[in-house]
């Protein structure tokens, strides 16, 4: 059983969430649970998705904000106006029940965010929410956002780690269980500060598998549960931004202190690309990085689901296209297709023509550009070859030792890719 804190019931738990469930279908229907085919048929297994990128808001997100906010307004009806931070997801969601509910909301947003996401959180909250821009930094944004929540005496929304919000949440498992008429082997669940995972196995306790996902720039609950309580992580990689928390909530981590850690999986943000560009070409399904962790990592549990029922959630769909370019390149890259190198060009007729000659059928240049004279006859030139396999690469650079070339492979150096690619 979940280990959810003293005096946690479960039972009075699961009849919250219930309730919560049933409450929130006046606002928006239950999410889809849809088999996917491909990847069954990949994994040997009945794969499902809990399509919760289908919320009017792209995101469960939605759910924490409605129960938290409902509550507070039976409480107090007269509450003047609702306060968050948030950068994304929370932040729509709690725009929408603002003018779903019409109550006011002051959203307080980091300067650095999108201009994508500030417009669409406008959007869903119409003349109902007034967004503030404060800070480079998200820590900054909070930390305003709770000074004046404090000043107007409003009701601050966390966007996890809060009692209200992570029942709101769980309502997830309350529809896969109607949706299933029971329940599957594992579900597989996305984390970033502990909001769904924690609220999803407080509800089901251990009458199912869990594995538990997180972006490797942003693993805080993998963190907690080596160090055996929250902490800090000193860097956060913001790709995966739903799910790029730097520090997991202290109510939701009481509730997942209990995972195993080898049941908390971390994946590199570069292979979430691939599946997220899978996703698109092949489903037609629009992930945002957070959206796809859980589908990534089917293929790290592959053996362990061979047979089984296993539910995937798909935690939410809002996806900024004129990050496409980058999520392809990112994929490309991870997957060995495209490299990335400098090589050092003898100064003499027919060497541009000598090294072309070594490319392969398969071998296109998608970048190539002169970058100084290192020495009076030599130039550096930087290059970028996408082709169809891994394997291409090394008959190639085999070719360029053999003739004498020298190159440096930078496709995965952090420094030298950051300024030249």
């Amino acid at each position: 059983m979940p280990a959810c804190g003293t005096g946690f019931d479960m039972t009075e738990f699961q009849d919250r969430v219930r309730d919560a469930e049933t409450a929130m279908r006046k606002l928006f229907k239950r999410t889809p649970l849809q088999k996917s085919e491909h990847l069954s048929e990949r994994f040997e297994a009945e794969i499902f998705l809990k399509r919760e990128d289908t919320t009017p808001v792209r995101s469960y997100k939605l759910r924490g904000a409605f129960n938290a906010m409902r509550k507070v307004l039976a409480v107090s009806p007269d509450t003047s106006q609702f306060v968050c931070a948030s950068a994304g997801n929370h932040a729509q969601g709690v725009a929408f029940m603002c003018r779903s509910l019409g109550v006011k909301g002051v959203i307080f947003m980091p300067v650095t965010t999108p201009e994508q996401k500030i417009s669409q959180t406008q959007t869903f909250g119409g003349e109902m929410v007034t967004i503030r821009l404060v800070g480079d930094y998200f820590d900054d944004t909070l930390a305003n956002a709770q000074a004046y929540c404090d000043q107007v005496k409003g009701h601050f929304l966390s966007p996890f780690d809060d009692e209200d919000v992570i029942e709101g949440q769980a309502t997830v498992a309350v529809e896969i269980e109607q949706q299933m008429q029971g329940l599957p082997d594992r579900i597989i669940l996305p984390v970033g500060g502990g909001g769904l995972s924690s609220g999803v196995v407080s509800y089901l306790g251990d009458r199912c598998a869990y594995t538990l996902v997180e972006p490797e720039g942003g693993a805080c609950l993998h963190a907690a549960l080596g160090a055996g309580a929250p902490v800090r992580l000193p860097h956060v990689n913001t790709f995966a931004d739903g799910a790029a928390v730097a520090q997991i909530g202290q109510r939701p981590f009481e509730r997942l202190s209990h995972i195993d850690i080898k049941d908390s999986l971390t994946i590199p943000e570069d292979r979430l690309c691939i599946t997220m560009m899978e996703f698109l070409n092949v489903e037609g399904i629009v992930l945002e990085p957070a959206g796809a962790l859980s589908i990534d990592a089917l293929q790290d549990v592959a053996e362990q689901i061979k047979g089984k029922t296993v539910v995937c959630v798909t935690s939410g769909g809002n996806f900024d296209f004129e990050r496409l370019p980058e999520v392809k390149e990112r994929a490309l890259r991870y997957s060995g297709v495209k490299k990335y190198f400098v090589l050092r060009m003898p100064q003499r007729p027919g060497a541009l023509k000598d090294f072309l000659g070594m490319l392969g059928p398969d071998d296109d240049i998608a970048r190539f550009e002169y970058l100084k004279k290192s020495a009076r006859n030599f130039g550096s030139v930087l290059i970028g070859i996408q082709t169809t396999t891994p394997k291409n690469f090394e008959v190639l650079f085999a070719k360029l030792v053999a003739q004498g070339f020298d190159y440096r492979d930078i496709t995965n150096d952090p420094v030298l890719s950051e300024f030249l690619i």
